[in-house]
């Protein structure tokens, strides 16, 4: 990595642009932190399952409804004036955050500005990518891809990491409620000058149109990706497997919102937050765990056997997670289930990206992968909406992981039989796949 880094890294405009999203996604996890505090970890702000499962819409639907049409509006605005003025943007909505958050707490203002906040913020990540031919010679377009998003990630950890820990260091009260928050206004800020190191066109597009042809082309973003759905389905591998996904990610939220429920409210006291953050904290480093033995044991268990066995696999593996969690509520169980669940979502997750990519028409792919986007975040939206209904607001259900099991293995079962019955190939659908 170090290598293709250095590769890159001699292009001063790459480091320029590299350099505003490091800064900016580094603002992006301390950002998300402070409102995962705010909204889940609160004192003040008692975490039920209801107001978990608000928490989650907040955060994921942003991500969720702008994704799909970020790409026609940056085809007709400067991308580095969305980089510059966005960053600025943020920089105001941050600050009044914070003063929300040290003053009024938790509430209606909170949870539009936080929406506004997480939407913009997808038009910044979507605007470094499309930057990013502006600045690299094309033979080094492909690591570039390849690193930027990998190491702007790691950014955002960073920024996640020092966000939680000043929230550890300051003393309880109204003012550590925004402080986090102001501080991710002051990285916006440095973000947004460092913008300015770039020509306003230099990002491009070329071209640019009025409303009218905007209004055209975000309506044809409707028809694109309704006609990219079709395709998948009629393709039947591709599609089978984005399904499993969407479901697998939906019962995954559940699971997800139960342990960030059981952290907060039943093996920490309710009225001790920062105990019952660090007790998520380990838990969720425990899943990233199992996370990373799928990452080891996919491309072993692909050695062995299709991409679709896998999936069902995984599937399995996640039923014995439930199954666990149905059994006890016990601390060293909820850890095992943990890990089990982080390698059999991660597991299936790398198999179903080989699949699409493998499956799917070239001329498709981008729209399989707008898809996968939306179904990704919308899923776990859906799984906030259930999980209000389903869990207790101490996490814990016998009933409800009894019958995730069921589901599970009730999914597992129909995906295999799905595959079985095409022989797990894709039909032809395109004339060129017809040769």
């Amino acid at each position: 990595m170090l290598s293709d880094l250095r590769a890159v890294a001699v292009h001063r405009d790459f480091r320029k642009l590299f350099t505003v999203r490091l800064v900016s996604q580094c603002g992006d996890g301390m950002f998300q932190i402070g409102l995962a505090t705010l909204f889940f970890f609160n004192p003040a702000n008692m975490a039920t399952a209801t107001s978990v499962a608000a928490a989650f819409a907040v955060l994921l639907l942003p991500f969720t409804v702008v994704g799909p049409f970020a790409g026609p509006l940056l085809d007709r605005w400067r991308r580095r004036q969305v980089l510059f003025l966005g960053n600025a943007l943020r920089v105001v909505l941050g600050l009044v955050l914070a003063v929300l958050m040290a003053t009024v707490g938790v509430g209606l203002p909170v949870y539009v500005l936080a929406l506004v906040t997480l939407g913009v913020n997808r038009f910044l990540l979507s605007a470094l990518s499309a930057g990013l031919p502006r600045v690299v010679p094309r033979d080094l377009l492909l690591i570039a891809n390849t690193l930027t998003p990998t190491l702007g990630g790691v950014s955002a950890v960073v920024g996640a990491a020092v966000g939680f820990l000043i929230n550890m260091v300051l003393p309880t009260g109204s003012l550590k409620d925004g402080v986090v928050l102001a501080v991710a206004a002051l990285l916006f800020g440095a973000a947004s000058l460092l913008a300015l190191r770039l020509g306003p066109d230099q990002l491009g597009p070329d071209r640019r149109s009025g409303a009218a042809e905007l209004w055209r082309d975000l309506h044809a973003t409707v028809g694109d990706m309704v006609d990219g759905a079709r395709y998948l389905v009629a393709r039947r591998t591709p599609g089978m497997a984005l399904g499993v996904m969407a479901v697998h990610r939906f019962l995954y939220g559940v699971n997800f919102i139960a342990l960030l429920l059981i952290s907060r409210n039943l093996l920490s006291d309710p009225a001790d937050a920062d105990t019952g953050l660090k007790t998520f904290g380990l838990l969720t480093a425990i899943s990233f765990a199992g996370n990373g033995l799928a990452i080891v044991l996919t491309p072993v268990a692909h050695e062995r056997m299709r991409p679709s066995v896998w999936i069902v696999t995984c599937l399995g593996i996640a039923a014995l997670s439930q199954t666990l969690l149905a059994l006890s509520p016990a601390r060293a169980v909820i850890m095992a289930a943990a890990v089990l669940m982080g390698l059999g979502v991660q597991g299936a997750k790398i198999a179903v990206d080989t699949i699409v990519q493998r499956d799917t028409d070239d001329s498709y792919r981008g729209r399989a992968f707008s898809l996968y986007d939306v179904l990704y975040n919308a899923a776990f939206v859906a799984a906030a909406a259930l999980a209000a209904v389903a869990l207790p607001d101490t996490g814990w259900s016998r009933t409800t992981f009894a019958v995730l099991t069921l589901v599970y293995v009730a999914v597992a079962l129909a995906y295999r039989g799905g595959t079985r019955r095409v022989d797990d190939l894709p039909v032809p659908v395109l004339g060129c796949e017809r040769r």
